[in-house]
Parts: C-alpha cells; sequence; structure tokens
C-alpha cells in the first residue's frame, strides 16, 4: 500500500475513504494563500485587536508579524475575552495512549512506521487498569488515542475502549485515524463525546513531502475529518497545525479559517483549538525538518493563541505539555482555558510500566495534584466535571 501511495498525490482518496461534499477545505486554502502574505501594519493588528468581534482579515493580521511588536496590548485583550467566556474557570483533562502501532512514514512523528521503538497495544484488562488510576487522580476528562494503524487498533477496539472510559468519566474525546461518518456515529455510539484531528500542515506541498507513505498521505481525508464527525453526531471537534511544520503563520490563520468556516456550517458544534509545536522523539530530530522556516519561538506561541482567543472568543483552548511548565502556567487564564495533568505520552505508565515508547517528549510531567495548585496560586479554579453524562 505504501509504495503505490507513493506513486499518487495527495490529494487522491484510497477506495475506503468517504467522499464527502464540502467547500471548506477550497475556501479554506484560498484564503489563507490570499491573506497569509499581505503586508499587514502594527496599526492594521492595533485595530483588529481593539475590536468587539473580528473579521477574517483581523485574524490574519493578528498572526503577521507586525502583531509581535503588540503583544502587551493583545494580551490584555485575549484575558478580558477569556474571562469573559470561561471567568476563572480551568479545565483539567489526561491523554492516555492505548496503542502505538502505526501504518504511516511521518518523517516527523515518533510512531513512524519505519520508526524502530517498542510497540504495544493495551488489551482492555490494562485499559480499565489505566482509567481507573486516572481516575483516582480526580480528572473526569479523558482523551484516548491511538497511533495511526486500523489492523492493531480498530473501530471496535476504539469503540469498546471508550466505553470502559464511560464507566469513568463523564467526558470523552478521542484522537485517532480518520475516520468515515458511520464510523464516528459508532463511536459516539459508544460514548465519544469530542474528536480531535490535527492537519499537521496546510500547505498541501509540504504536507506531500512529510507523508511519503501511509493513508495518511490522503490529504483531503484528512482535512474533512471533523466535518465527517460532526456529521456522525460527535459534540464537539478540535483544529490544529503542528507549529513548525511549514510557515507557522500560515498555518495558524489557515487552522482558525478552517474551525471558522465548520462553526458557520455547524453551529451547534463546539470548537476547540490546540497549538502544539514540533518536538523531538526517538531516534530523530526536529530541527531537521524546519531549516529556513520561520522560527516558533514562545512569544510566537503566544500570538497564535490570543490570535485565536480573540477571533472565535468561545472556542476552548489547550495548552499542550508538550510547553515547558512556565509558559503553560502563564497562557493558562490568559488564553487557554484547558490543560492536561499528569501526561504520559508512551503505552501505559499510569497503573503498570510503561508498555511502548512515547510519540515524542514531554516537557510538562506534573502531576494533576501540582497543576491544580499551580491553578489556584494564579486565583484561577480547577475544574474537574464540565458535563454530566445522563446514560
Amino acid at each position: 500500500m505504501e509504495a503505490a501511495l507513493q506513486k499518487t498525490s495527495c490529494m487522491d482518496h484510497m477506495d475506503f475513504m468517504e467522499v464527502i461534499k464540502s467547500d471548506i477545505m477550497e475556501k479554506t486554502l484560498q484564503l489563507t494563500q490570499e491573506l497569509g502574505g499581505r503586508p499587514f501594519s502594527e496599526k492594521d493588528a492595533r485595530k483588529a485587536a481593539g475590536k468587539d468581534s473580528l473579521g477574517i482579515e483581523d485574524f490574519a493580521a493578528l498572526l503577521s508579524p507586525a502583531a509581535e511588536n503588540l503583544l502587551e496590548e493583545i494580551a490584555r485583550r485575549a484575558k478580558e475575552e477569556t474571562r469573559k467566556h470561561f471567568g476563572n474557570a480551568v479545565s483539567l483533562y489526561a491523554p492516555l495512549y492505548v496503542s502505538n502501532y502505526c501504518e504511516n512514514f511521518c518523517l516527523y512523528c515518533g510512531f513512524n512506521c519505519k520508526n524502530s521503538i517498542a510497540r504495544s497495544t493495551l488489551s482492555f484488562d490494562e485499559i480499565d487498569s489505566e482509567l481507573k488510576a486516572i481516575a483516582e487522580t480526580g480528572l473526569r476528562e479523558i482523551l484516548l488515542l491511538t497511533g495511526e494503524a486500523r489492523n492493531r487498533s480498530n473501530v471496535q477496539y476504539i469503540g469498546e475502549a471508550v466505553k470502559l472510559a464511560k464507566k469513568h468519566f463523564s467526558t470523552i474525546g478521542i484522537e485517532v485515524y480518520p475516520l468515515n461518518t458511520d464510523e464516528y456515529a459508532y463511536l459516539h455510539d459508544c460514548g465519544a463525546d469530542f474528536v480531535s484531528v490535527y492537519q499537521e500542515t496546510y500547505d498541501t506541498g509540504l504536507y506531500e513531502k512529510y507523508h511519503p507513505g501511509g493513508p495518511k498521505r490522503v490529504y483531503p481525508y484528512r482535512f474533512n475529518a471533523q466535518e465527517r464527525a460532526l456529521k456522525g453526531g460527535m459534540r464537539g471537534v478540535t483544529f490544529g497545525a503542528l507549529l513548525g511544520l511549514g510557515n507557522f503563520r500560515m498555518d495558524a490563520l489557515a487552522a482558525g479559517l478552517h474551525a471558522y468556516f465548520i462553526q458557520q456550517k455547524y453551529p451547534h458544534a463546539e470548537v476547540a483549538f490546540s497549538a502544539p509545536r514540533l518536538r523531538a522523539h526517538i531516534n530523530s530530530s526536529a530541527g531537521a525538518l524546519n531549516e529556513g522556516l520561520p522560527a516558533v519561538g514562545e512569544r510566537q506561541l503566544l500570538q497564535v493563541f490570543m490570535a485565536y482567543r480573540l477571533f472565535m472568543p468561545f472556542s476552548s483552548i489547550n495548552i499542550s505539555s508538550r510547553e515547558r511548565a512556565g509558559f503553560r502556567d502563564n497562557i493558562v487564564g490568559l488564553a487557554a482555558n484547558k490543560i492536561s495533568a499528569g501526561v504520559k505520552v508512551g503505552i501505559g505508565g499510569h497503573s503498570m510500566e510503561q508498555k511502548g515508547d512515547a510519540q515524542f517528549d514531554v516537557s510538562d510531567a506534573r502531576n494533576v495534584s501540582q497543576v491544580h495548585d499551580m491553578i489556584l496560586e494564579r486565583g484561577l479554579q480547577p475544574v474537574y466535571t464540565d458535563y454530566i453524562r445522563l446514560n
């Protein structure tokens, strides 16, 4: 399959992949190209930051290099919007990786099928044990993750994992390979609420370069995953790019536009953002991929978070454990309203020894109690449950 994919365009679907009628991809890519290179001024950025409601051009202005000189002004507005819509609340959750087998040859990922790492898939008893251990910390939101391998973690396996999670958690998210609408509907019936899919980079040329083999090579199937998830009944969807793979300003702009058009089309959907940065992993170096691209330092990452908050103020924004503790502490309450805690990105590790290697290196490994205390110290309120499951 890999050899066959390498001979095809990244825009060609495989036989099992559902094709839906949607113009969101075309609109997103077109507007990203039109606005991404526009020479916005500081005046443009300041005007955008002062608006009660931002348009698409305002969002692009806040992501432009000119806006970097206005971060303090933008931060004040971002904090106002975060407090307006989320108060002092900061939600906590934990990820649980249940399998790290993968069929894809992604050049930037530790789960790359050609990467020599310890591979494992948890049994249902092991999943239940891990879920119990996480629930004992007080957390009531879980994110279940797998590598992208249908033959090792098929939809039925993921569904059973979701059913186990439903016994312990009130909110369940999944971050797995893209699925068809009926498969998302099945997982929703099992108890899943949210779907996270990251496009990695919205630049189609770079996307094809970074995905030389595997089903993930198919760009439009991944792009349209959130829409299929909502058609399948999911309550919410998360958007983002892996900042550093391409021009981070263009990718952040595209992710925002993608979410914006989905929100317009599906106004009932709960839309969320994450902005992970490229990280090193086993047998690889992150720096080898992004030579010559604009650097994504913490100031630039802060700019992205604040632009998302002002553009779509009702959206949830998560800060990843890829970032150092100090940065995560500063971003909660300012632009982010959700933070992970007690994070382990290998297979197992909560109730047992780690059985499989991690996807990437974690920067903030603090446990739930430590993150809880940090939130309180900042005058904010840790929230463990914001949704009550009735069935």
